[in-house]
């Protein structure tokens, strides 16, 4: 589609209807989760293992979920997708086995990757490049959204039914996403960087292997992919320090929740600004700001001593993550070849998948041989140290043409 012709509004519901709706799938489940598991027999220790387990299941599926979105393209691959996370919340439901539930959950973490990497994949092909941040950062603040509201969806259905009543919401949700997800458009193939001469997709190109996009991009994901791994490792550690400090301050759970809510509202509302910077100013102009705010939020944190204090450090971590919104994907689009899209953008996710689990493990890690403060400290540089490499390797100039070639002539 031209430029000139291009509108968000004109994909909106089957670009971003099944994202919404599989992030209201996944954010219903995610607080019981651990409840689940205990009702099922499992230890403490037990039930927070059984939690990591979507993002096991989502880092050993990043590169098979390649062959998927390949062989069938980014439609079926949606679909696919919402129908096994579908099974997974049933199985979850409806069998209250532990060994079970745990397999469902790994499935959900599969389903994970397989619709993330191909509504990222479409996305990329459907929008024309000087949209593509805002069409992404979207992308991410709409998935936001959905998580936001599947606690709240699920709700009534745990007041009736317990805590499975979460699951049949998530399983309905899902059902939903498939459902929507053929209404979205077969693409054409790109037959060029730039995004000019489509294709068709038997016309195409046979698409490269894992292993090839790998080492022709070597230099890429060992300099930005360094700086994504660092982003992720920063935002899937914020999560987790906000409660922790709150606790340790001695603040009461309600406290606590509303202030990691009011930083996840902020994170939430302001993703369409961030792409919109991105597609003027360029990459570097979000990319860094994120990082250094998240990590200077971090810095704060163990300064507080009160909730005051708190609100203020988690109101700059959340927008710091906000204004990151849709950063990764943006980044991962903009130096994905085509053909071999879907390769490329497996190992991107498995670069952010191994920062995900990692923070949390830097931050375990130096909390228990130091403490806390000493463990959100070290999260702290990992932001600084991230500021660092983005603004080293992330193109600087404004986004009119192709960020490849920028990042390319570096």
């Amino acid at each position: 589609m031209p430029a000139d012709d291009f509108s968000l509004r004109k994909i909106a519901i089957p670009a971003y209807g099944p994202t919404l709706l599989y992030g209201l799938a996944t954010g219903a489940i995610l607080p019981v989760i651990a409840l689940s598991a205990r009702d099922l027999g499992a230890t403490v220790a037990l039930a927070a293992l059984v939690i990591t387990l979507t993002g096991v299941g989502s880092l050993l599926t990043n590169v098979p979920a390649t062959i998927v979105t390949t062989r069938f393209g980014e439609k079926w691959a949606l679909v696919a997708a919402s129908a096994w996370c579908a099974l997974a919340m049933v199985l979850a439901a409806a069998v209250p086995v532990l060994a079970v539930f745990a397999l469902a959950v790994f499935m959900i973490g599969m389903a994970g990757s397989v619709f993330g990497l191909a509504r990222q994949s479409y996305l990329t092909e459907a929008v024309p490049v000087n949209f593509r941040a805002r069409a992404l950062s979207t992308l991410g603040g709409v998935n936001r959204i959905g998580v936001f509201i599947g606690p709240f969806a699920a709700a009534g259905a745990i007041h009736f039914f317990g805590t499975t009543g979460a699951y049949w919401v998530g399983a309905a949700a899902a059902v939903g996403a498939g459902i929507l997800s053929l209404q979205v458009p077969d693409l054409a193939v790109r037959s060029g960087r730039d995004g000019s001469g489509l294709v068709s997709k038997a016309d195409a190109v046979p698409a490269p292997t894992v292993r090839s996009i790998l080492r022709s991009h070597a230099r890429i994901f060992r300099t930005i992919g360094i700086g994504v791994l660092l982003i992720a490792a920063v935002r899937a550690t914020r999560q987790a320090v906000i409660p922790l400090w709150g606790q340790h301050i001695g603040l009461d759970p309600t406290t606590t929740a509303l202030i990691y809510g009011l930083s996840g509202a902020i994170d939430m509302l302001i993703f369409y600004p961030a792409g919109k910077a991105m597609d003027t100013w360029g990459r570097r102009s979000v990319a860094v700001p994120c990082m250094l705010i998240m990590g200077l939020g971090l810095g704060l944190l163990p300064l507080a001593s009160e909730a005051t204090g708190l609100l203020l450090a988690a109101l700059l971590i959340g927008f710091g993550n906000g204004i990151g919104s849709g950063i990764v994907m943006t980044l991962g689009a903009d130096f994905s070849p085509s053909p071999g899209r879907p390769q490329f953008l497996g190992i991107w996710r498995l670069l952010a998948d191994l920062g995900t689990m990692g923070g949390p493990g830097i931050l375990s890690g130096v909390t228990a041989l130091v403490s806390l403060s000493a463990g959100i400290g070290a999260t702290a540089v990992l932001g600084l140290l991230g500021a660092v490499v983005l603004w080293i390797w992330v193109p600087g100039r404004k986004a009119a043409g192709n960020p490849l070639t920028a990042g390319e002539a570096r």
